[in-house]
């Protein structure tokens, strides 16, 4: 039996997503910038996936912008924001687990003569209300915070968040990582306070190599890609045509019967918790119930390397990931486990199980019996 339980990392491509891309690239394969019937018949594979992103989020079409996926989307919103604005204020503020495409721009934007301060949360992941309050200064000039947390699964309380800082200046740009977030949760940006949105194909069963940024029209930033003149100036670059008509694809399926599916992983979620905690030595980390993401369940287990287990798993065709895939080849202790305080002995012991609309119960019941039956003997081989 094949289980693939990383979906946090990537998802299957929906059929219906290949099929659009095939039909983009064998036949309708003109450059959309071109003025030409084969130009125009590309540029309505991207109007037609933009009118759709823009529908689910009730957002206007010329607020999207496509990028190459989430890093680029998150890279662009942080320093195309700083850029544009750091006469108001050269002041950032995110938190201490965000994904490394934040992270990793902050330390970047560091460099370049920005403040970022970096708030705490609480043992379960969740964003510390006060430490945020505190944070706010008078030249703080954009708030930047995932929606889901990628290991852990901890949800943001985006709306409560959101009126803390437009309450102390609505001027403070509020940007939003919600590649874990988009097609569990419904999303209205504007409804939300919502400034920028950042969203990646392949998270979705779409393509990879593509994404979207949404950005208020209300909002200044500045492009970090130039040539062309591509997507309003905002992002040069031929488009990705066959990407985006994945996308747009993707986004209408995952969001269609959004609550029934997001019901179903939560009773997949539940029942997985539940078996999981009846194995010795198992430690769930984060919330367990509907407080945290329908998807994703991270779990520790005592006396037994990450790296061993994935792998013990992977030889029993059981697809997991050692944390977040962005960094699992990397031998760096996880920001997020830190940050919530898990036990220094478990921080090399931990891996997250990600579902999606294609995970059964049946899976899950078979990762449970195959982890029943290797736990004993990879503990029995541990060095001690």
């Amino acid at each position: 039996m094949e289980c693939y339980l990383d979906n946090s990392a990537t998802t299957r491509c929906h059929e219906s997503v290949i099929e659009k891309m095939s039909e983009a690239m064998r036949s309708d394969f003109g450059n959309p910038s071109s003025m030409h019937k084969k130009g125009i018949e590309a540029e309505r594979y991207v109007k037609e996936a933009t009118d759709t992103i823009a529908k689910v989020l009730k957002v206007d079409p010329k607020e999207i912008l496509y990028t190459s996926g989430g890093t680029e989307s998150d890279n662009l919103a942080l320093i195309g924001v700083a850029e544009a604005n750091k006469r108001a204020g050269r002041h950032i503020i995110t938190t201490v687990y965000e994904h490394p495409a934040i992270l990793e721009t902050c330390k970047h934007l560091e460099e370049l003569g920005y403040e970022v301060t970096y708030i705490p949360v609480d043992e379960f992941g969740v964003v510390r209300i006060d430490a945020l309050k505190e944070a706010l200064r008078d030249d703080t000039i954009l708030v930047s915070m995932m929606y889901v947390n990628n290991e852990i699964g901890a949800v943001l309380p985006v709306e409560e968040v959101s009126g803390i800082i437009k309450d102390f200046n609505k001027n403070i740009i509020f940007h939003v990582d919600a590649i874990q977030a988009f097609g569990k949760y419904l999303i209205h940006p504007k409804k939300q306070g919502i400034d920028m949105l950042s969203v990646s194909g392949h998270k979705i069963h779409g393509p990879k190599g593509v994404g979207f940024l949404y950005v208020n029209s209300k909002v200044k930033i500045k492009p970090i890609l130039h040539g062309g003149g591509q997507q309003k100036g905002m992002r040069s670059g031929t488009e990705n045509v066959p990407g985006i008509a994945g996308l747009g694809v993707a986004v209408a399926e995952c969001c269609g019967g959004l609550e029934e599916k997001v019901d179903r992983l939560y009773d997949l979620k539940e029942f997985f918790v539940r078996e999981i905690e009846k194995l010795d030595g198992v430690t769930v980390n984060g919330y367990k119930d509907r407080r945290s993401a329908p998807h994703i369940v991270s779990a520790s287990f005592e006396g037994v390397r990450a790296e061993v287990l994935l792998h013990a798993l992977e030889d029993k065709g059981i697809y997991v990931s050692a944390g977040s895939a962005c960094a699992s080849n990397k031998p760096a202790v996880s920001k997020t486990l830190q940050a919530i305080g898990v036990k220094k002995e478990l921080l090399d012991s931990t891996i997250r199980f990600s579902f999606s609309e294609d995970t059964t119960r049946e899976e899950l019941s078979y990762t449970i019996d195959i982890l029943q039956d290797i736990l004993p003997v990879l503990r029995k081989f541990t060095r001690h």
